[in-house]
């Protein structure tokens, strides 16, 4: 019987004939942390007496949470990462540098390998081909001082999407549907791979938008081939030499396929408080908002950046609503900058942030006051998690983000404009 993805690159990295189920030990081609879960497992690193880290050219922290630092705790954890990637030899990336997700793409992920990180979105590597997931802070302290760590090979349930979307439905909006359809738990601890002819066709970018989200329906990881698109990114970053082709056997055995025809489905927007409540931006018309997000690690690159600056061009937003633009990464905003998007922006009313995660997290940079209502193409809207208990987050793709700061109210992006 053949294999998924997932029990390949499992079963090649630990040597075994991984199966679903199976439990292997299996190094890792790269450990992470960022500025929220890097101090604890820094820390439990120490409390476990190693010495070095197993692989310091393959540990990596990242600055993005909080940046620049908005307190004098925050600031005291920078430093006391700075201070531990000093004396370690780990890789350093410093505020600014932009979300670590986005980096780990653009820098790191290659088709079979094996990423952890103390993140739930690691899964966005899984778009390059990468078995990649999140774990907590001691399990990425263990993957730092031993370069390994234990998995349970998971199920796969199957994707299938065919069909061509319609004008400005995005990626975005696959996944919102799908979330929607199988709901917050519908994958907990399985791997969801990706195919059919609408994938063949999707944009490395339209990928990372996927695999980034398919944690919010409790996925282990979610996965793409590795095909010509893939390599022709990894070269276009300068590690051509690390593209392979990476395809689930014919023969391989799902736990179960879900059908999606993408030209049926519509704009969607994930309503207050969980990710799987979601609906159709149509039927949402007319809900007033307040602030408007574009950024972070899902929806933070330069398509994303493009398909907002093309909306807003010679346009601006609605008076009394606020849109904050924050690049995924220093390479998103320097090719944007370049491009005339950061401009078209800024020229349409958004105020730009430091590449990073920004209004997302709710430390700083677009806290909501209380009732406020965001509509955000970030991956989460938890009650609370952009800072406020008592504030609203609508989640959405950049194309109804980039409207409906036009009109100040949710907007079905293919009516208007």
């Amino acid at each position: 019987m053949g294999k998924t993805l997932s029990e390949q690159i499992l079963g090649e990295k630990s040597g075994t004939n991984a199966r679903a189920g199976d439990i292997v030990i299996a190094p890792v081609d790269l450990a992470f942390v960022q500025d929220t879960t890097g101090p604890l497992t820094v820390r439990q690193f120490k409390e476990g007496k190693r010495s070095s880290l197993a692989n310091p050219q393959r540990s990596a922290i990242f600055l993005d949470h909080a940046v620049p630092s908005p307190n004098r705790n925050l600031s005291n954890d920078h430093r006391f990462l700075r201070s531990f990637a000093k004396e370690s030899g780990c890789l350093l990336f410093e505020g600014g540098s932009g979300v670590c997700h986005q980096l780990v793409a653009e820098l790191f992920a290659n088709p079979g390998d094996v990423i952890v990180g103390a993140d739930s979105h690691t899964v966005t590597a899984g778009a390059l081909g990468a078995f990649a997931t999140g774990m907590g802070s001691s399990d990425i302290a263990i993957a730092l001082a031993l370069g390994k760590t234990w998995f349970r090979v998971p199920e796969t349930i199957k994707i299938t999407v065919r069909g061509k979307f319609q004008k400005r439905v995005l990626a975005k909006d696959l996944i919102l549907y799908l979330i929607g359809k199988i709901g917050a738990d519908g994958a907990t601890y399985k791997a969801l791979e990706f195919d059919g002819d609408t994938v063949v066709k999707m944009t490395i970018s339209q990928r990372l938008t996927i695999a980034n989200m398919t944690v919010e329906a409790g996925a282990k990881i979610g996965i793409f081939p590795s095909d010509n698109t893939t390599r022709e990114f990894l070269k276009s970053q300068g590690r051509g030499a690390k593209y392979k082709a990476l395809y689930p056997d014919k023969d391989a055995s799902y736990e179960q396929t879900i059908a999606i025809n993408a030209a049926e489905l519509e704009p969607m927007v994930a309503m207050p408080h969980t990710v799987d409540n979601v609906t159709t931006a149509s039927k949402l018309a007319g809900t007033k908002i307040d602030q408007v997000f574009i950024g972070t690690c899902t929806n933070g690159r330069l398509e994303d950046l493009a398909i907002a600056a093309t909306i807003l061009k010679g346009k601006k937003c609605n008076p009394d609503i606020r849109l904050i633009v924050a690049p995924a990464s220093r390479q998103v905003l320097t090719d944007a900058i370049k491009a005339g998007y950061i401009q078209t922006l800024i020229d349409a009313g958004a105020t730009l942030v430091p590449p990073g995660c920004a209004a997302c997290l709710g430390l700083h940079q677009g806290v909501l006051a209380d009732n406020e209502v965001c509509l955000s193409t970030a991956n989460r809207n938890f009650r609370g998690r952009m800072g406020n208990p008592d504030a609203f987050i609508y989640l959405a793709s950049p194309a109804t983000a980039a409207v409906s700061a036009i009109t100040g109210e949710i907007t079905d992006p293919r009516k208007a404009i």
